[in-house]
Order: structure tokens, then C-alpha cells, then sequence
């Protein structure tokens, strides 16, 4: 949250519905990151249901949770952020593989997005790794994030339900993903302060068959937080300044 804004929950609310109150008109979705609100507790989950509950009905809202577990526990994930919270989509952790995480994934009237190769600066430390999918080694190795973006998309297996959240720091590993995931939505994030490759992501970022295809932009959903919320940092009018960087960064993104 920028400064300017008095700490505590009531802050949070209070940015939050100023934030989206500007942009909402230009935004194709709406990510939530529950660690900044579960951080205030009891509060904090309450801000970020009453912000869940003012979105328009049609202008789906991501819980950004990276939730991963065994099935078991996935299965409460799934009630918890789709049935409770009411969200339309949310970020998954692969590491526990494909069985574990299935109940985030089995939904057809929702949405999850695996995460593959990410904006983070060291993302490539276990992202990277040289894999095989046989443990005989036969296969030619390829790096893990390659791996990942194959199994969802053998996952998804055609419902539409699973898309990938890679980075756009990464264009060239972006590039790859989407040769190898060519049906699946991507959400990538790393544009603005990170520094992301736009070109390559308005290039690489949408799908290129399947259901994603067919959906608006390919599928593509470019993440913008900082770039667009530190414009109301010293802002005569703060409404004013979020909502003109939010249509200056809709119009260039537009695929």
C-alpha cells in the first residue's frame, strides 16, 4: 500500500476501494494477494471480503493464494477460496503434483492458474533445473518450468479450467512456455516496476488453440500492481492519477 494511507486495515479498505473505483473500467480482472490481508488476521480477511463483494459481477476476481497441499487439504483450499470467498480463479503451487492439487484444478466453473516460471529474480534457481519426465534418464532433459507448463496443460486436458502464471522478466523462457502450452491462458505479471518485456508478452502471452483461444486477447491476462497503485503517491488527486495510468497501461496492453 503507498504511503499516505494510515496503516490497518481500514487503510487497506480504504485504498483498496479507491484503487478500484479508478481502474475497474479498464481492467480485465481483478488479482487479490491474500498475504497482504490475511497479515491483519481476522480484520484483514474481512476487508478483503467486503472488496471482494463490490467488484462488479461480471469482472472476475483471482485469488492470488499459491495454494499447494495433498488432495485432502486442496479440497478444503478449493471451498475456502472459490465457495467462501467466491473467487473465480485462483494461483496454484504444482510441487505436489498433478493428483494433489486436482480439486483446485476439477472445477469447470472456475479457474487455476499453475505457477511456471515466475517474475521473481530467482525464480531460475529451482525453475530452471534440467529435468527428465523418466527417472532412466532417457528422455533429453528440459528445464522444470518446461516440464510444469506440459503436465497442466496435460491437466487441463482440454476443459479450459487451468492456464499457467509466467513472468514476463523472462521472454525468451516465455517464449518457450508457449510453445509448449499453446492452448493454455497465462497470467503473467513482472510488466512495469519489474521491468517485464511487453513486446514479447503481447507476442507470446495468448493462446494460440483451444478454449483459451477463443476467449478475449487469447487468454492473456498481464498482471499490473505498483506500476499503476504509486500513482496516487503525492497525487493532487489520487483518483484522478490511478485512473489515467490504468487506461494509458490498457491501451498499450490491448492485444
Amino acid at each position: 500500500m503507498p504511503d499516505g494511507w494510515p496503516p490497518g486495515p481500514a487503510g487497506v479498505e480504504s485504498f483498496c476501494r479507491l484503487l478500484l473505483d479508478a481502474c475497474v473500467g479498464h481492467a480485465s480482472a481483478v488479482k487479490a494477494n491474500l498475504a497482504f490481508f490475511e497479515a491483519w488476521g481476522s480484520q484483514g480477511l474481512a476487508v478483503l471480503e467486503r472488496v471482494r463483494a463490490a467488484l462488479p459481477s461480471d469482472l472476475p476476481f483471482i485469488a492470488d493464494a499459491k495454494r499447494g497441499d495433498i488432495r485432502s487439504t486442496s479440497a478444503r483450499h478449493s471451498v475456502a477460496l472459490f465457495d467462501s470467498l467466491g473467487a473465480d480463479a485462483v494461483t496454484v503451487s504444482p510441487y505436489l503434483g498433478g493428483a494433489a492439487i486436482e480439486p483446485l484444478l476439477e472445477r469447470a466453473d472456475r479457474f487455476a492458474y499453475v505457477l511456471c516460471r515466475t517474475s521473481d529474480p530467482g525464480s531460475g534457481e529451482l525453475q530452471d533445473l534440467a529435468v527428465t519426465a523418466r527417472p532412466d534418464g532417457e528422455e533429453v532433459p528440459i528445464p522444470l518450468y518446461l516440464r510444469v507448463s506440459r503436465r497442466a496443460a496435460a491437466w487441463d486436458a482440454g476443459r479450459g479450467t487451468v492456464g499457467l502464471v509466467v513472468g514476463a522478466t523472462g521472454p525468451a523462457e516465455l517464449t518457450l512456455v508457449r510453445q509448449n502450452a499453446p492452448g493454455l491462458a497465462f497470467l503473467v505479471p513482472g510488466i512495469g516496476r519489474q521491468g517485464g518485456d511487453v513486446g514479447a508478452t503481447l507476442d507470446s502471452g495468448p493462446a494460440r488453440d483451444g478454449p483459451a483461444a477463443r476467449r478475449p486477447g487469447g487468454g492473456l491476462l498481464v498482471n499490473l500492481s505498483r506500476s499503476i497503485s504509486r500513482a496516487a503517491v503525492g497525487a493532487a488527486d489520487p483518483a484522478k492519477a490511478l485512473e489515467e495510468v490504468a487506461r494509458s497501461w490498457a491501451a498499450r496492453l490491448r492485444v
